[in-house]
């Protein structure tokens, strides 16, 4: 009997093994992913960089890591303890979720990347939330100032990407991320769309908090913003959510407009689809540094002028001009000549 029901339990514990190994993954990606930008940036300014621990530096993420677990975890006197702890780890939490929707392979499908446009929406809009829930309950004047700022411009941005999730639904005729990347098989939306990707890029760094969108966390003026009050593993717990994004982004944007794990070339085909995915990944993970390394940080009022009076206009622009192709023009016959 015992032996019956740990053969009932088997599935079970494969699920959560295989949980545990795509964790542990995501955990290596992002601690290398923090190792790259460090490098990039020290490369652009004439700088060494990380080169003390471990060969050639490769063990810093590790080190900080470690630095921040050891580190002590100092709540406010008059903080609300119970949202002040939630905050980063419902961050985390909401990054973490995105991976469930993307496919790496055609056959590595996810469970809800049938849906993955709808799915998306969802998560990236609650991720605002453990920025508020931060800036609010700190009970400071500078996080709170963080998360107002942090609201207005994912709102601002999120308009944006909403209408760009839409014209891929369109270009697809479905919300399937599988769908979206299989119609590529002929050309890339990026070929005939290059300037809804661009649209796309700098609402993801706006999303991100990424500079030269980085207001939230302006230490000039809010000494860190959101987050100047947490310390330890919250403090990393935000920090890893903040490169887990970049990472999820830039798989979206390769699985949106870099036909995801289709080769450039059928020649090429030979080679695994997860390896195409993740070298798309990666150059637009090094696009994230560059335009950091490269762009100063926008004033506030800028940064909401761009998104309402520059971007919003030009991508609804963009939505008319596709919604007026494909009622005159068959999108199979488009993509599929």
């Amino acid at each position: 009997m015992q032996i019956r029901e740990l053969l009932y339990q088997i599935p079970f514990i494969l699920e959560y093994v295989n949980f545990l190994i795509f964790l542990v993954f995501i955990l290596f990606v992002i601690a290398f992913s923090t190792l790259v930008e460090r490098k990039a940036l020290a490369s652009v300014q004439r700088r060494r960089g990380p080169n003390v621990v471990g060969f050639l530096g490769f063990l810093q993420p590790f080190a900080d890591g470690l630095k921040a677990l050891l580190k002590e975890n100092i709540v406010p006197r008059d903080a609300d303890t119970f949202v002040f702890l939630l905050a980063p780890i419902f961050s985390f939490f909401c990054s973490l979720k995105i991976w469930t929707a993307l496919p790496f392979d055609e056959y590595d499908v996810q469970a809800t990347s049938w849906n993955g446009l709808v799915y998306l929406l969802i998560i990236m809009s609650l991720s605002a939330y453990g920025i508020i829930f931060a800036g609010w309950s700190s009970n400071s004047k500078y996080a709170f100032l963080g998360g107002l700022r942090s609201t207005a411009q994912m709102i601002s941005y999120e308009v944006c990407l909403s209408f760009v999730f839409l014209l891929m639904a369109m270009m697809a005729q479905s919300v399937d991320l599988v769908d979206i990347v299989l119609v590529q098989k002929n050309v890339w939306f990026v070929v005939p769309l290059l300037p809804v990707w661009v649209v796309f890029i700098i609402c993801l760094l706006a999303e991100t908090n990424r500079a030269p969108f980085d207001l939230p966390e302006a230490e000039a003026e809010l000494v860190a913003g959101y987050n100047v009050e947490y310390s330890g593993i919250p403090f990393a717990l935000f920090f890893l959510a903040e490169y887990n994004n970049i990472v999820a982004m830039s798989a979206i944007s390769t699985l949106f407009f870099f036909g995801g794990w289709l080769p450039p070339l059928e020649i090429l085909s030979f080679i695994p689809g997860y390896v195409w995915f993740a070298i798309k990944v990666a150059l637009h993970v090094l696009l994230f540094i560059w335009v950091r390394a490269t762009f100063p940080r926008y004033r506030y009022d800028q940064l909401m002028a761009l998104g309402w009076k520059t971007l919003f206009p030009v991508i609804g622009i963009l939505m008319f001009i596709m919604a007026f192709l494909f009622m005159h023009v068959d999108s199979y016959m488009v993509w599929n000549y």
